[in-house]
């Protein structure tokens, strides 16, 4: 739960993929966080929040004054039936959201989620040079495990990827 009483943290749906595609619509304009060039419509995240809820995975959505400064989900890390307790994790906040705390408390309500689900490992990728987006993780217990240099391309710029990973059931996982 959210160490700030301001900040609600709750499921998200249909209602609120306008405000979301916002968010994540500044990111693909303006930084190489991610790797998606078109902007996204309404209709595409929900669709996005449907098949993540269909796959029985939780997205989340952080309020503040009765409005999403931001959104957290999990989602299967690949296909293949052994992966089946490993999750992929995602974080975005708000422009003028960074630094409130707000991505703590949407991790800190993801991870409890994901894990009494059953979810052992949660992989975080992240588009480096990211220093924020480092820092939320590590301070969930992710650790760096893989660098895959120059794996993507955008602005005319060659991007590397950093992959994090927890254990969500070792004894030594504290949020």
């Amino acid at each position: 739960m959210s160490d700030r009483p301001d900040v609600v943290v709750r499921d998200a749906s249909g209602a609120d993929a306008s405000e979301i595609a916002g968010i994540y619509n500044h990111y693909i304009r303006e930084t190489t966080v991610t790797f998606e060039v078109d902007e996204v419509s309404a209709a595409d995240i929900a669709a996005r929040i449907d098949t993540v809820h269909a796959a029985g995975y939780p997205w989340l959505v952080s309020l503040l004054d009765g409005r999403v400064v931001g959104y957290a989900y999990a989602g299967s890390f690949s296909g293949r039936c052994a992966y089946a307790r490993t999750a992929e994790v995602t974080v975005y906040l708000d422009s003028t959201a960074a630094g409130r705390g707000i991505g703590t408390a949407l991790y800190g309500e993801l991870f409890d989620r994901i894990r009494d689900q059953g979810v052992h490992a949660v992989i975080g990728v992240i588009a480096l040079p990211n220093p924020a987006s480092v820092a939320l993780h590590e301070k969930f217990g992710m650790r760096k495990v893989a660098h895959l240099p120059e794996v993507g391309r955008k602005f005319e710029s060659w991007i590397d990827v950093g992959y994090w990973q927890v254990n969500l059931d070792d004894e030594s996982f504290s949020p």
